[in-house]
């Protein structure tokens, strides 16, 4: 029975993967519009930060609601509704009249669509995968996610050249259509219902931060990888695209070759995390592969004056990666109750995620505002700062991937050292 529900994950997997392909396509396309219509890091992210400040806040509410509701029929919603964004802007496009503002309208719909359907996979992935497996599925989960973000941008430029957006939207909308279709006739997904009635979403709120109140250790892991994140999103999430465009002088075929890496970094991570038996030592392994991450990552990016280095910190940074979801999902599976994994999973994503729209949102303002006018001002501190990373064209970006690379390394082995959080070994 349990190979049987393991195959079927394999099955609804690819399909995902298929279908996150032609999204990751078509994200591509439109951070690199945005960037060209407005010339500014603060719009490529706004269109983060709309998509993940509704997905924070509703995170906190949708626990209770997806436990005891059929985990299938929210993931087919919840896609089908995110679906119809990439038919809007499909329209607004016909229309002549796309706008870099519909696109924000857009992810903040997307952002509410992943509040339901993020969690929902995540429990459904614990019913499908026996717990001896879910440490393997994180690394097949790496593997796909960092293939799409290796071939995405290679395969939109292509796209782009030969169809323009309209051909990517075309092509997002037919992956999703096989995705919903794979999903709806061939995958069963075993529930477990919730007997208990909720007069409030702020009752599985309750019991979801009870849990972890309890759970100290998962509780602190949750609040240090939120840390973690914040440092994470000041630089890669919005200010890694526009400063490779600055530093090569708008070459999109450089920005390409760093993204590839990145993703072929996660690939190699993934396969090892994949075919690896399960670390004995997890929380070890989540923060040291943290700190490695930020310590020769971010900054070896800072300090970077080509592709050959953009690239190799790039993959530096990207193949820990698996290391640290693969540990930390194999620790919330095993210690996590099945009937409460939709509340705290939830709770989880509200925590640990809350900080990435303000890293977003705070790393294009410091880019554009802060950073870049400092490292060419008369300051004592900017001239140092500026023969670090070469002042030229983007080297206050460059300078912010110095600050977080330090400030990540220091707060990662920090919390490696936590005695609640090394109790979860």
């Amino acid at each position: 029975m349990k190979e049987k529900s393991f195959k079927k994950y394999i099955i609804l997997w690819l399909s995902q993967s298929i279908s996150g392909l032609g999204s990751s396509m078509t994200g591509f396309a439109l951070v690199l519009w945005a960037y060209r219509q407005s010339h500014s890091a603060m719009s490529v992210s706004m269109m983060s930060f709309c998509n993940y400040v509704p997905y924070v806040i509703l995170s906190l509410f949708v626990g209770s609601f997806i436990d005891r509701r059929n985990k299938k029929t929210i993931m087919l919603v919840s896609d089908s509704i995110a679906a119809l964004g990439s038919i809007i802007v499909l329209i607004f496009l016909l229309m002549g009249r796309l706008a870099v503002w519909n696109i924000y309208i857009i992810n903040v719909i997307i952002g509410i669509t992943n509040a339901f359907q993020q969690p929902a996979s995540a429990v459904a992935t614990g019913r499908l995968v026996p717990k001896e497996k879910i440490s393997n599925v994180s690394g097949m989960n790496s593997f796909s996610n960092n293939v799409i973000v290796v071939f995405s941008p290679m395969l939109a430029t292509f796209l782009f050249a030969m169809g323009g957006l309209l051909l990517i939207l075309l092509i997002d909308l037919a992956s999703f259509a096989f995705a919903f279709f794979v999903l709806l006739f061939f995958i069963t997904i075993p529930e477990q219902m919730q007997e208990k009635i909720y007069k409030s979403p702020f009752d599985g709120i309750a019991e979801g931060f009870a849990f972890l109140k309890k759970e100290k250790g998962i509780l602190y892991m949750m609040l240090t990888m939120a840390l973690i994140n914040f440092f994470s999103r000041l630089t890669y999430e919005n200010i890694l695209s526009p400063m490779i465009l600055s530093r090569s002088s708008g070459n999109s075929i450089v920005l390409g070759i760093v993204n590839a890496c990145m993703g072929a970094g996660g690939i190699v991570g993934g396969i090892i995390v994949s075919i690896k038996k399960e670390s004995r030592h997890k929380t070890t392994a989540i923060y040291v592969s943290a700190a490695l991450s930020f310590l020769f990552g971010d900054l070896m990016m800072a300090v970077g004056r080509n592709v050959f280095w953009w690239s190799a910190a790039a993959v530096a940074a990207s193949l820990p990666i698996p290391f640290i979801m693969a540990n930390q999902n194999t620790i919330l599976y095993q210690r996590i109750p099945t009937a409460m994994q939709g509340r705290v999973f939830a709770v989880r994503n509200a925590i640990q995620y809350s900080t990435i729209p303000f890293g977003i949102l705070l790393g294009g303002y410091l880019a554009d505002y802060v950073f870049e006018p400092f490292i060419v001002s008369e300051n004592r501190f900017a001239e140092i700062l500026g023969i670090i990373v070469e002042n030229s064209a983007g080297s206050g970006m460059a300078a912010m991937f110095l600050c977080t690379g330090i400030c990540g390394f220091v707060v990662s082995m920090v919390s490696c050292f936590n005695r609640e959080i090394k109790k979860l070994n």
